[in-house]
């Protein structure tokens, strides 16, 4: 299709990452490696059902080599500390591991996205100021999508309005 790069970005694992670097190099795209990970609502080791159920998504994806390094850090301690339905990060994992990293705030299933549909703007500018000077100004964005998805639709003119009045970048992706 004329891209000349592409990323892979699997749900709290980096299982296909070599085997897509690979495939990449080979035919002169360049490979982006990155991962959607699961964000636990409070830490790692929280594991009450009510409470820690279901973690929020974040996209993380490795600029250089200290952020590819950054992400299989990660990911390890997901699964080897975190998991609990799914392998989960937390905030105090993801503030020792940010270097290198770009972050993007996720589908309907991120932390921003589900504050912003539970009606708590505040919550989510905090958060979305909170990301932004843990990654860096120019390594966190606000992410948008359209997949025709009411949620998609509801939550888009928060997202913007977010975006505007923190002056966090939009990318759009699918």
């Amino acid at each position: 299709l004329g891209m000349p790069a592409v990323a892979l970005t699997d749900h709290g694992v980096m299982y296909g990452a070599i085997d897509f670097y690979k495939a990449c190099h080979d035919v002169g795209i360049k490979p982006i490696i990155g991962c959607e990970v699961y964000v636990a609502p409070r830490t790692r080791y929280d594991r009450d059902p009510q409470k820690d159920r279901y973690a929020f998504h974040l996209v993380l994806l490795a600029s250089d080599l200290q952020g590819y390094r950054n992400l299989v850090e990660l990911t390890s301690r997901a699964s080897l500390e975190g998991h609990y339905y799914n392998p989960r990060v937390d905030l105090e994992l993801l503030s020792r591991c940010h270097e290198g990293l770009i972050a993007l705030s996720a589908c309907p299933q991120g932390e921003v996205a589900k504050l912003i549909a539970a009606g708590n703007m505040a919550g989510a500018r905090q958060l979305v100021a909170q990301y932004r000077d843990l990654f860096g100004k120019d390594n966190y964005f606000l992410e948008i999508q359209d997949h025709g998805l009411d949620i998609e639709r509801r939550i888009m003119p928060g997202i913007l309005e977010i975006a505007h009045d923190l002056n966090v970048p939009i990318v759009a992706t699918n």
